[in-house]
């Protein structure tokens, strides 16, 4: 991508200059030279006298003429002359086909006549130089009538020319050796200073040191003009080959100083262009020679030629220039085309989206693009110079100059918003999502904006080469309220996003859980915040669609109307949906679960895991998900609000006593106290008392206050250590018992037999009467 603006660059110079060529050819032949006197007319009617007179460029002129209107493919006595490459309209409208306009085939009919003319013109442009040349070396053949050069006379114009020439350029440097120190002053500065603000301080750098570039080109352009007029020409007047040179010089000079804005090869700090310094040298050493070749060609020594020997040897020179100019950048470019390449493949690579994809595509055919640009130029400069190449040279520096401006503008952006914005340490603390929110925020906005920073230099570039007329459209009523409501529905944005944000952030300000908050009330915070955000999102973008669409035209009147309409149906048709959302609003606000509560809920119990508008997801114990609709919740049980209570039933022996299973059931929870779960426990074990005298056994409840969600795990703790206390008091827990009775006499003289099995030997004895029958 740098090699590329290079490019760019490149041709902005050469452009530059030939768009300020017409005005200084045209102010040079219209001027009389002090040294021939008359009218101002006189020198216009001698030029065209020597024509004449002159075989060689009377020849020259009658085939130009047959030429260009052999072009037109006319009658000569019966058509006007046109300019150059022109056709009049009404002449292709006559040679149209029947039932086709002169529209329908100018476009093919201008291209045969910008071939021809090009063929043509290159032709006549040869022609004249070899005649002109051959009239020069030969100039005793000439008849007495023609042109004499004066070689004394030319001698002594070239050394004071070269007088001139070598005084502006000796000053020139002087001013720059002198302007030196303050140029590596001004880097040294650019240098040092903040990241964020470097872009700012390049500019201002680069502003300053073009003031004291451009100071010293006035300078040393002042210089040569005083040189010209006091210490060669008459005090008070100067000569035109002099004017020519020093306007050259300036506008030369000029595009070399906008070069070293942009490259600086000798100052790293003042460079625009992020390149290399070698890199950067080359390309301002490729360009300014560009630059000096056909500014110097052009501005001084064609006028010259044109002035002094024939506009056709004048053409011819210039085509010559331009051609040479046209191969050594075609040179440059075919041996850079691989650098170029391989820099967009690595700006690709940093890219995603369809920028990769273009950076990619314009590194294969960059060199392709340059080429054919070049080949444009040099076409517009041989067909028509005085009108096609200004128009293009103008085009193509506005088109830079909208590309540089926008690529500067998204720069500057990115470097004063940064990477990441850090807030206060106050709004930190109390808006802990808005730092987060914003650095999210802030670089989709800067995208935007390049985005539309790329839109508008587009329509800008193709404003400027005529695709269509922009301002033209803009000054429509279409044009203007398109615009408007542009720039509306950009503020629509801008204030739907500012106060999503601060909505949001005020939202989570009020909500978020401090730092001494229960698990509890964080847990709700957090459910609530879930359900704000869900309902200020929808709420926003709505409204935000709604005004959008008006701004657009479209009238949202009949639309509410009909989604009122389509909300009444659907409420209708989704009554249970309707439920849903409204007993999730009760619920929500009554507080009766959030997120990690433990709750029982339409028939399921489990760790509540997400609350949203229409339905509760839960967890059981088992690992299964359940999704309960609000509408199907009767009741909420929640097992994990403020604290829990482990409720337990101890049975005992009918033989033991109630008072010792009651010591030993403090005694257990002293220990309980002690251990791991001892943080759990807020207050003291209640001994409720005999609960029940039931079939087998003494039934005593105690009731251990807990945190919320720990009296499962406190109670499977108590309960652990109860049975290491009831057995080591010997203190039975009743479990079921089975009794055998074997039948009595009719005296009743046969008790019962207890039966029990003893060891290995599986005896069966009668633990009443201390004997057994034997094995089993």
């Amino acid at each position: 991508m740098p090699t590329l603006r290079v490019i760019k660059t490149g041709l902005l110079g050469l452009l530059t200059l030939l768009v300020l060529l017409h005005a200084p050819l045209a102010s040079a032949q219209a001027q009389p030279q002090a040294a021939h006197g008359g009218t101002a007319e006189a020198p216009g009617y001698a030029a065209l006298a020597d024509i004449l007179e002159n075989e060689g460029s009377r020849q020259a002129l009658i085939d130009e003429l047959r030429a260009l209107q052999a072009a037109r493919g006319g009658d000569a006595a019966s058509e006007p002359l046109g300019v150059q490459g022109e056709v009049p309209p009404e002449t292709i409208a006559a040679e149209a086909p029947s039932g086709q306009s002169a529209e329908q085939v100018s476009f093919a009919r201008r291209l045969a006549e910008a071939t021809a003319n090009v063929a043509s013109n290159m032709g006549n442009n040869v022609d004249a130089l070899l005649t002109a040349v051959a009239g020069l070396t030969g100039a005793d053949q000439v008849s007495d009538a023609g042109p004499r050069i004066d070689s004394a006379a030319v001698t002594r114009a070239a050394i004071h020319l070269a007088i001139v020439i070598v005084g502006t350029f000796v000053v020139f440097f002087v001013l720059r050796a002198v302007a030196a120190p303050i140029f590596r002053g001004l880097s040294r500065w650019c240098a040092h200073g903040s990241e964020k603000m470097a872009m700012l301080r390049t500019l201002l750098g680069v502003l300053v040191a073009a003031v004291v570039d451009l100071i010293v080109v006035a300078l040393a352009y002042t210089a040569g003009g005083l040189i010209a007029t006091f210490m060669i020409g008459e005090s008070g007047t100067m000569e035109t080959r002099f004017s020519l040179f020093l306007n050259a010089f300036l506008i030369v000079e000029l595009v070399k100083a906008a070069l070293r804005m942009v490259f600086a090869a000798r100052y790293d700090s003042l460079r625009l262009m992020p390149v290399q310094a070698d890199q950067a040298h080359y390309v301002n050493r490729f360009l300014a020679n560009l630059a000096g070749w056909i500014g110097y060609g052009m501005l001084v020594l064609v006028p010259i030629i044109n002035f002094n020997l024939s506009p056709a040897l004048g053409a011819s020179v210039g085509t010559l220039i331009m051609l040479v100019a046209l191969l050594y950048a075609a040179v440059v470019v075919i041996r850079k085309r691989a650098v170029v390449r391989h820099a967009l493949f690595a700006k690709a690579e940093q890219a995603s989206g369809p920028g990769r994809l273009l950076l990619r595509l314009l590194g294969r055919t960059w060199h392709l693009l340059a080429l054919v640009y070049a080949l444009i130029v040099f076409g517009v400069t041989v067909i028509n110079p005085d009108t096609a190449l200004p128009f293009v040279a103008l085009a193509t520096l506005k088109t830079l100059i909208y590309a540089g401006v926008g690529m500067l503008v998204a720069v500057v952006l990115g470097q004063l918003i940064g990477k990441e914005i850090v807030l206060s340490e106050r709004l930190n603390t109390s808006m802990p999502r808005l730092q987060t929110r914003v650095n999210l925020y802030v670089p989709t906005a800067l995208k935007v904006i390049r985005a539309l920073i790329l839109i508008l230099v587009v329509l800008l570039s193709l404003d400027a080469w005529q695709v269509y007329d922009l301002a033209a459209w803009y000054a429509t009523e279409a044009g203007a309220h398109a615009v408007a409501v542009l720039l509306h529905i950009l503020l629509i944005l801008i204030v739907a996003g500012a106060i999503w944000i601060g909505l949001a952030s005020l939202i989570e300000q009020r909500l978020s859980p401090r730092e001494n908050t229960s698990p509890a009330a964080a847990a709700r915070a957090e459910t609530l915040l879930g359900l704000f955000h869900t309902t200020l999102a929808i709420t926003i973008i709505i409204m935000t669609v709604m005004i959008v669409l008006s701004e657009i035209g479209i009238n949202i009147g009949p639309l509410i109307a009909g989604a009122g309409v389509l909300g009444l149906a659907v409420g209708f048709g989704a009554q249970k949906l309707v439920q849903d959302v409204i007993t999730g609003v009760f619920i929500q606000l009554e507080n009766a679960m959030n997120t990690g509560d433990f709750v029982s809920a339409g028939g399921n119990s489990g760790t509540v895991e997400r609350v949203g508008i229409r339905s509760v997801s839960l967890r059981d114990l088992y690992g299964t998900f359940h999704i309960i609709p609000f509408s199907s919740v009767d009741a909420v049980s929640n097992f994990t609000r403020e604290y829990g209570n482990h409720v337990g039933e101890y049975g005992i022996g009918y033989r033991e006593s109630i008072d010792d299973a009651i010591v030993q059931l403090e005694a257990a929870f002293e220990e309980l106290k002690e251990g791991p779960h001892k943080d759990n426990i807020l207050a003291p074990m209640t001994v409720a008392g005999v609960t029940a005298l039931a079939d087998s056994s003494v039934n005593i409840r105690v009731v251990i206050k807990t945190t919320p969600g720990n009296q499962w795990a406190v109670g499977r703790a108590y309960n652990r250590l109860v049975k290491i206390y009831f057995d080591k008091a010997g203190i039975e827990i009743p479990f079921p018992h089975t009794t055998l009775y074997f039948g009595e006499d009719r005296d009743g003289k046969a008790p019962p037999a207890n039966i029990r099995v003893l060891g290995d030997e599986h005896r069966v004895v009668d633990t009443q009467n201390g004997d057994g029958d034997g094995k089993a």
